[in-house]
Parts: C-alpha cells; sequence; structure tokens
C-alpha cells in the first residue's frame, strides 16, 4: 500500500453523508458523528491520576523516563488500559501497545497515542493529553458497541523527551550507539528500557515496516501561545522540525586569575560567550522559522580565582528543512574557528546520536483532521510543530498527522503548564472522529 495514496473517499460527501451524519455500519441504529462525544470528564480525572506518579512534596513532577515515577506511570497506564479491554503488551523498546480487534483481520491497524515521560520538573498535559485521549476513544468505542473495519492500536511511546527513543526503535532507527548514550535518568538508554520491561538485546523485533501501519495519529497540546493568541481551537500539523544536537567544547588554558594578565590569558569562557553570540547571530541571519539555542553550559575549574580552562556546552539547531540545519552548523562551525583563533583557544564539536530527523505530516490526513474540527464547529489553523514528537519517527514507516489544542500562556515544559479541560476534550472529539473517518475509508 503505498503511503500517500492509501486513504480512499476522504471527503465528507464520499462518506455517502453530509457533516458526518452517518448511519453507521458498524452498530445498527447508532449514528456516529457530532453527537458522539468524548467524556471530558474522565479525560481530566485520568489527567489528575496519572500526573501524582513522579511527584515531589512541593507538587513538581518528576516522571522522567526509566526513574520510579515513571515506571508507576506506566503500570497504572497499562491498568487502565486492561479496564478497557486492550490487554497491553512491553515491547523491545519498552513501548506498551494495546490492541483491539477490528471486523477485518487483513486490514492494517490505525495507531494513535504518545508519551507519558515528562522533562524533570516537566507539566501535566505534554504526552499525557495523547496518551490518555487515545484511550478515550477506545472507551467510546466499546461504550457504543461500535467495532472498527481496522484493528486499532493504542502505542505509548517510551522515553520521548529523551530523544523519541521508543518510537525511533520501532521506525529502525534506535542503534548501537544510541542505547550506550546515557538518558536524564542517569541509566543508559539499554538499562533504561530494561529498567521498565524492554529487552534492547531483541530491539530488532519491535520494528515496524513500511505498510504495517495504516495511519498513526498523535493529539498534542501546541507547547506554544499561536493557538490561544488567535482564538484558535485547534492546529492541524503541516510538519515537525528536524532536532540536531551538538556537544561544544572549547578549551583554553586554566591560571591564576590574579598573576595572569587579561592580555595573556587563554580564557575559554570568553571564547565561549562569543560562540553563544555568533549562535544566535547565524541563526537569525537568513528568513525562516529556524532555532538555534546553547542550553546547556559547564565550565571548569569553576573557580573564582581560576581563569576557565575548559567550558562544555549543548548546541541544539531546530528547522523543517534537514539541508537548513545542515547549513547553518557550517556557519556556526566557521564562526567557532574565528573565536577559536583570536582567542588562543580550540573549539570542537561532537554530534550527539539519536537526532530527529524533519518530518511532513500526511496532506489527506492534514484535510480530514481539519473537516472533522470544522464538522464539530471549531476553528483551525495549518501550522508547523517547533517540537520533536514520536509522529517525526512514525513518519519514515507510515503516514502521520498531528492535532494541536491550545497551551494556556504558552507554557510547557514547565510545572505551570495547563490546558483547560474544553480544549482537551476538542482534541479528542477531532480525533475521535478523525479515526471514524479513516476507518470507513478502509
Amino acid at each position: 500500500m503505498k503511503r500517500r495514496t492509501f486513504i480512499r473517499n476522504t471527503s465528507v460527501t464520499a462518506l455517502g453523508v453530509s457533516a458526518f451524519g452517518i448511519l453507521d455500519s458498524y452498530s445498527k441504529n447508532l449514528v456516529v458523528g457530532p453527537n458522539l462525544k468524548v467524556n471530558e470528564q474522565r479525560i481530566a480525572d485520568r489527567i489528575a491520576a496519572l500526573s501524582k506518579f513522579g511527584r515531589d512534596e512541593k507538587g513538581h513532577g518528576y516522571r522522567v523516563a526509566f526513574t520510579n515515577g515513571d515506571i508507576e506511570g506506566r503500570a497504572w497506564f497499562m491498568e487502565q488500559m486492561k479496564k478497557a479491554g486492550l490487554d497491553p503488551i512491553i515491547d523491545a523498546a519498552g513501548n506498551i501497545i494495546g490492541k483491539r480487534k477490528g471486523k477485518n483481520a487483513a486490514l492494517k491497524p490505525i495507531a494513535f497515542g504518545s508519551h507519558i515521560d515528562m522533562v524533570p520538573d516537566g507539566g501535566n498535559y505534554d504526552g499525557p493529553l495523547g496518551s490518555i485521549s487515545a484511550l478515550e476513544v477506545i472507551e467510546v468505542l466499546n461504550e457504543n458497541k461500535i467495532v472498527t473495519e481496522h484493528p486499532l492500536e493504542v502505542i505509548i511511546f517510551s522515553n520521548e523527551e529523551g530523544g523519541t527513543i521508543g518510537s525511533m526503535a520501532m521506525a529502525g532507527g534506535l542503534t548501537k550507539q544510541g542505547l550506550l548514550q546515557k538518558s536524564q535518568s542517569g541509566l543508559t538508554m539499554a538499562e533504561g528500557i530494561k529498567a521498565i520491561g524492554g529487552d534492547p538485546d531483541k530491539i530488532q523485533s519491535c520494528i515496524r515496516r513500511q505498510g504495517d501501519i495504516h495511519a498513526w495519529f498523535e493529539l498534542h497540546i501546541e507547547q506554544g501561545g499561536i493557538l490561544e493568541k488567535e482564538n484558535l481551537q485547534i492546529g492541524v500539523v503541516e510538519g515537525i522540525v528536524g532536532i540536531a544536537h551538538w556537544e561544544v567544547t572549547v578549551e583554553g588554558f586554566a591560571n591564576h586569575a590574579g598573576t595572569t594578565p587579561m592580555n595573556m590569558r587563554q580564557d575559554s569562557l570568553i571564547a565561549a560567550a562569543k560562540f553563544v553570540i555568533a549562535v544566535n547571530e547565524v541563526i537569525n541571519s537568513v528568513k525562516g522559522n529556524q532555532v538555534g539555542t546553547v542550553g546547556k553550559i559547564a565550565a571548569t575549574p569553576n573557580a573564582y580565582n581560576v581563569i576557565p580552562g575548559k567550558v562544555v556546552m549543548g548546541l541544539e539547531i531546530r528547522d523543517l528543512s534537514a539541508d537548513k540545519i545542515e547549513m547553518l552548523f557550517k556557519e556556526i562551525e566557521k564562526r567557532a574557528a574565528e573565536i577559536s583563533k583570536s582567542s588562543k583557544t580550540t573549539i570542537k564539536f561532537i554530534r550527539q546520536a539519536n537526532e530527529s530527523k524533519p518530518a511532513l505530516t500526511d496532506k489527506k490526513l492534514q484535510q480530514i483532521i481539519n473537516t472533522s474540527a470544522k464538522a464539530l464547529g471549531l476553528k483551525t489553523k495549518f501550522m508547523q510543530s517547533g517540537a520533536g514528537h514520536d509522529s517525526q519517527e512514525i513518519a519514515r514507516i507510515a503516514p502521520v498527522a498531528m492535532i494541536f489544542v491550545p497551551s494556556v500562556g504558552g507554557i510547557s515544559h514547565s510545572y505551570k503548564e495547563f490546558t483547560k479541560t474544553a480544549d482537551m476534550a476538542n482534541g479528542a472529539n477531532v480525533l475521535l472522529q478523525t479515526i471514524l473517518t479513516v476507518d470507513k475509508g478502509n
């Protein structure tokens, strides 16, 4: 089945109905459409229940992948899946997968979900909204006795925040080098996968090939302020930026801060400061939505009375174009060489494993999401995602689409992250209608 041509009859009229007023073929006398709605209170209650795992005494979250909070949260989620009849399993990469049979076992599954791990001191909606809403879709189908034509899969990917590790593994991109990379928990990826019930020695067993998944959907908070600012309810994601990381090491010479004249110093921190400014200048030197950040820095010996002899930084570049990322990095390298020469230091780059490639979402799926949202009376916007997501890994093997809902104040990766219950329900209802429409298209 070809990726760009797998959906037939994608328009509303092709379903033989108008505005989703469908006399459903799955269940007699059941009208499926805008009247079929998710239970928004159940979504909110589950968001609150999941938020307790990894929370400290001050109310801040630390459900970082592979930590106790993550392990406990995953166990709770699997129990919820069991209650919904999904009988979840953990694959070799630590991904949680719950399957629901369809009428036609020969059809490939429609998959949807997200992740439940968080960044340190993270929020309760980044990942959990898509995961809990995926479970909610199953609950609604169960309650209305709807059996889809396609099998359905709810997938909760492991360690999204640490580099989309679970989805990368499923797409065949997790390397031996990547498994050795340290995670935020302090464990290597391989050790962490073992801790959550996976088996890194059999990582190949979790790989899906092109054509194995009919379509993948991920509902997510926007993590920015565009939808709220423009008073819109739904973002239709056109593409997800690529993310590349480099460890940047600046080496000068540590010397006495009191006895070494200013013109005789090889101060690595001065060179590092100039480098940070240079990154900002290069990123802003061309048109587009690209971003570049030095968000990590450590100087040694790190003392008042010693000239810094070494600085290690983290450089990140994001854009929808892989070529632009490479072009920007080459310009940054040129500026680094100039800084190195003038400051009598050396600047070296080590590209990090597990980088995320840019990914475009499927245009037909975009239109189905947009039509579904408008049929529900919701205002939409086509937009790109500046954050990385599991969807960009799955885009390598299947048609993918993402639905955004507003983030209050544009705040994310923070314990202050918040999305209103009504907005969560809007997104989940669009997800539900979109899945039903794609299923009808066969």
